[in-house]
């Protein structure tokens, strides 16, 4: 028997079933279904009409307290999707953090968010299914086969936000999808779903996501063609390219994969030597950048102060979490194997608290005493990352304006190197790693390795160091099948254990609202709760 929901449930309910319709333009037809009549009255639609519906797509990825108001505070992770890359990565193996109460990713790094009430799980399920929402609306409102290019491109766009939802919702609550087809991940929901149909919508397959991801995707791409969008804040057909590219990198699609990487990078450049020899990756105008969040300072997120990716990371700015109080560090072992040849080395203080990027001059004061960054570093343990750069490129900024990262064209051309080898061409993908890591990175670099399998492993080598931070390094561990290994190094002594490949606990849990609101799942198809691991 379900459970009688709270309050709380029956709202976080109404966020995830009533997912049809468009409010704002009043056109949703009784019984959610178009009649022809309706389906003319749409194509004569001002299309500047939906722009807000569109624009919601993208500032729903940096949402401030879109949930945790409810209970009278705000947790200050409440930010958006670059506060889900930061669980992500702090579930994995390389990025240690400090053991404290300052820590707002502890829980994750620990695992004990892995639990139907978990306020975290609520999180990550309220993300991505309230920004689908906004996708449904849009496709609910544009019909299939608009002929209005702004239109096309409108429905394009929803397309694909509604496929990168679903690509982190399949990963988050289920393991990869190679061996893993006929697993339950998560509901199904469509512009086309029913209050009626979301409250009794079980759990689809893994393969039925995916189906659904790369449908989308598919006409995406279709009606994007020749879209020039103002912004790269915005999606265009290179991202809807790239979000193919990841989809089918971890069906293992290779020859696809490839193909699609390498029509997401054109009119791309990698960060060049020279601009990663300093603290970056914070503003959406760098070559390199395919997609982003652009945060601007009126942005909630800014005005809040410290609940803003910055503050989580940035060991640079003058208003945050990090560094001193949850400082985010690189895997020691990662870090010793980057040879000193690689500009990369300095994205992380050495031993010594050392970094070839940071002006050790620079001062700020308090109190009417000056300190140094050194001084400042002295917080911390070596390790500490110096990659993310503070707003503006000033050190102590206590704007936290930076903008984010969702793709870069370095991220396409590792899948491109990693699925060109693994589809036979080994050759094509050893060249395309060396050229990337030599020209850019490393001139000293020769990849080590010649078989499919070694260029794999070499490429998620470069993966975890190019891509640290920006969430990527969960879902590689679980697409590649690989365990978690944290013990003789620097984690906290709490979070220093090894897990096996695909161990369960690696999945969240869909929550307990939803497990209530939703007849077709129950404790028993949920996700299993596991005992959170020990050293």
């Amino acid at each position: 028997m379900k459970k009688i929901k709270t309050f709380f449930g029956i709202l976080f309910a109404t966020a995830f079933i009533f997912s049809t319709g468009c409010s704002d333009l009043d056109l949703e037809p009784e019984g959610s279904v178009f009649t022809e009549k309706q389906k003319e009255e749409l194509t004569k639609i001002a299309p500047e009409r939906l722009q807000a519906e569109v624009n919601g797509l993208y500032s729903g990825l940096i949402k401030y307290a879109s949930i945790y108001d409810w209970y009278g505070g705000t947790r200050h992770y409440d930010y958006g999707y670059a506060s889900a890359g930061m669980m992500f990565d702090s579930s994995g193996q390389d990025m240690p953090s400090e053991n404290t109460g300052y820590n707002w990713y502890r829980n994750s790094m620990r695992y004990t968010d892995r639990t139907a009430p978990s306020e975290i799980t609520y999180f990550l399920w309220n993300l991505f299914y309230s920004h689908m929402k906004t996708a449904n609306d849009i496709l609910f409102t544009i019909p299939a086969g608009p002929t209005d290019p702004l239109l096309k491109a409108y429905r394009g766009q929803a397309l694909a936000s509604r496929a990168f939802d679903y690509l982190h919702l399949v990963q988050i609550y289920q393991f990869t999808y190679k061996g893993h087809e006929s697993a339950p991940a998560v509901p199904i929901v469509t512009e086309e779903t029913t209050p009626e149909q979301a409250s009794n919508n079980p759990r689809a397959t893994v393969q039925q996501v995916y189906d659904l991801i790369i449908k989308d995707l598919d006409e995406a791409i279709d009606l994007l063609a020749g879209f020039s969008r103002p912004g790269k804040e915005m999606i265009n057909q290179n991202v809807a390219y790239g979000l193919r590219a990841r989809a089918n990198l971890n069906m293992e699609k290779w020859a696809e994969a490839a193909a699609d990487a390498e029509k997401a990078m054109a009119g791309f450049t990698p960060y060049s030597i020279a601009d990663v020899s300093k603290p970056s990756f914070n503003d959406i105008g760098a070559s390199s950048w395919i997609w982003g969040s652009d945060v601007s300072e009126t942005n909630d997120i800014v005005q809040s102060g410290i609940l803003n990716f910055p503050s989580m990371i940035c060991s640079l700015t003058g208003n945050g979490y990090s560094p001193g109080y949850a400082g985010r560090y690189i895997n020691q072992d990662l870090w010793e194997s980057i040879p000193s040849t690689d500009v990369r080395k300095g994205w992380w203080i050495d031993e010594e608290k050392f970094s070839p990027y940071i002006d050790y001059t620079w001062t700020t004061t308090y109190n009417g005493e000056e300190y140094g960054v050194i001084d400042w570093f002295g917080w911390n343990g070596p390790y500490l990352n110096v990659k993310f750069g503070p707003y503006q490129d000033q050190y102590n900024n206590p704007t936290n304006a930076c903008d984010l990262p969702l793709m870069r064209v370095e991220e396409m051309i590792l899948i491109q190197a990693e699925a060109l080898a693994m589809s036979g061409n080994t050759t094509g993908g050893k060249q395309a790693l060396e050229n990337f890591v030599k020209t850019y990175r490393n001139p000293s670099y020769v990849c080590p390795t010649s078989d499919s399998k070694g260029i794999q492993d070499e490429v998620w080598m470069q993966r975890r160091i190019e891509l640290w931070g920006e969430g990527f390094s969960l879902f590689d561990v679980k697409r590649l099948k690989k365990p978690i290994q944290r013990s003789g190094i620097n984690y906290p002594a709490p979070f220093s254990y090894n897990l096996p490949a695909e161990a369960p606990i690696l999945l969240w849990l869909i929550p307990e609202d939803e497990v209530n609101a939703n007849e077709a799942i129950d404790e028993a198809t949920n996700n299993p709760v596991i005992t959170v691991p020990s050293v």
